[in-house]
């Protein structure tokens, strides 16, 4: 999910820019523009969603306009810098050399797109409650500029009836009526960060809107731009989809790490287990165990749907036990370090643990959620003297939860040594593993990385 400070609640209310087009009915000026693709697409939130999806907008020769609040992200962008190393590739100086993309930190500005996507933030409260700020913020913003013949939509994950019930009331605060001035609909975002078999541009994109017109026109633009496009009846349909698909890992990766837990308690690796059941040609599904859920997506869907559901008095009894089983994962992984410290003995308090791996999956800079800030606390707070390596993650970003001020440190034979116990966190691919095992004193190993390594003189632990 990308991500963005907070949208202003306001701006000054601009009049409509001219167009040069042909004047006529709102919707079909607007879908003219989007098939001949003279359309300006204005993309709100330039991160892990944003960037990726204008990539793709200006692949298929639409203009694109990029909208931040964060100045320094638009200040990149203008001198054509990089600054999220999975979107890299020179994405950034591609765009700022083209005279189809601009970027911007003001929203005025907003009243020259055609269409207007928001890949902004939808994050949980204290309480595990949905935090529309985000939405609501920008959708604020977005009524502020609105004119007739634009299309919204909405990228972000949010629960069903967001889109109709929360922005189509802020929108029409205009004085402007949706489906006849202006369109609104719901295409989720798909992103997988770190992944090279797919792309924006290649991975199916589902959309609805909040009446038929509006859906039409949405469909118009991710046509131009995408390979594979679904049409939903509605944009419900397409929010509630977007949770499926999430809830799906998130409940079936709980069952793997309760089933890791029980297995362990037997003596049975689980890895092991998971490679015999794949054999099974039909009827299976392999998910793997770890130590907790990261990313803006798994922890965080599942209680979109939980908090809907509850508000028309229904249970989702199923969804939230995964939850919590995947919640408490980081406290079992710090209670197999403490177990294996001992077994050697050796107490947590003063012990130094190496984490390896922060990022919240393999080969990305990505810390959103990431399970590895809750476990370094956790080690902090039992005693230990936590240091980490991830060649991603030179230095601790903020975080909304967490506060870690380290940097990572050097894997070296000098750095292993000094160290009581590694702990796998994630398994990156440019981790030298082999130097791990033949000069750790102790592995602690939460994602099977040292199965590959063919020899091992440290003693593993899977937890």
């Amino acid at each position: 999910m990308p991500q963005i400070t907070n949208a202003p609640d306001e701006v000054t209310r601009v009049p409509a820019a001219p167009h040069d087009k042909p004047h006529g009915h709102p919707a079909d000026m607007l879908m003219n523009l989007l098939k001949s693709k003279t359309a300006t697409i204005g993309i709100v939130g330039m991160g892990y969603v944003g960037m990726p999806l204008a990539r793709a907008m200006h692949d298929a020769g639409y203009k694109v306009l990029g909208f931040d609040v964060d100045e320094s992200k638009v200040d990149s962008l203008k001198r054509g810098v990089d600054y999220m190393e999975h979107i890299g590739d020179g994405l950034a100086k591609v765009l700022a050399e083209s005279d189809r993309f601009d970027a911007t930190a003001d929203a005025a500005r907003l009243a020259e797109a055609d269409a207007i996507l928001l890949c902004v933030p939808t994050p949980l409260g204290r309480h595990r409650e949905p935090d529309l700020s985000f939405v609501l913020s920008s959708t604020k913003m977005v009524a502020q500029i609105l004119r007739p013949g634009q299309l919204v939509v909405l990228e972000s994950t949010t629960y069903p009836g967001t889109t109709r019930q929360e922005m189509l009331p802020l929108l029409e605060t205009s004085g402007l009526k949706c489906g006849v001035d202006f369109f609104l609909a719901y295409s989720p975002e798909r992103e997988d960060p770190g992944r090279k078999t797919a792309s924006t541009a290649t991975i199916p994109k589902l959309v609805g809107g909040v009446d038929e017109t509006s859906t039409g026109l949405a469909m118009a633009l991710y046509s131009g731009a995408i390979s594979e496009i679904h049409r939903v009846s509605s944009a419900e349909i397409a929010e509630a989809a977007k949770l499926l698909e999430n809830i799906y890992r998130a409940v079936n990766i709980a069952m793997v790490n309760e089933l890791k837990t029980v297995l362990a308690d037997m003596g049975i690796d689980v890895w092991e287990v998971i490679e015999a059941a794949s054999t099974k040609p039909f009827g299976f599904q392999p998910f793997y165990p770890g130590p907790g859920l990261g990313g803006h997506c798994i922890p965080i869907d599942p209680f979109y749907l939980t908090w809907k559901a509850k508000e028309i008095g229904c249970a989702t009894k199923f969804i939230e036990l995964a939850g919590e089983i995947n919640a408490r994962m980081p406290v079992y992984v710090v209670s197999q370090v403490i177990s294996a410290l001992n077994e050697r003995g050796r107490a947590l308090r003063g012990a130094k643990v190496l984490v390896s791996g922060v990022a919240y999956k393999p080969d990305i800079d990505d810390l959103r959620e990431s399970p590895a800030a809750e476990i370094i606390e956790l080690l902090w707070a039992g005693g230990a003297e936590v240091s980490y390596h991830d060649p991603h993650v030179p230095h601790f970003p903020k975080m909304r939860k967490h506060r870690i001020d380290l940097a990572s440190v050097e894997l070296t034979e000098q750095t292993l040594a000094e160290h009581d116990c590694v702990l796998i966190v994630t398994d990156h691919t440019n981790v030298d593993y082999g130097l791990i095992g033949q000069h750790a004193k102790l592995i602690v190993d939460t994602r099977n990385a040292m199965a590959k390594v063919a020899d091992v003189k440290a003693p593993i632990v899977k937890a």
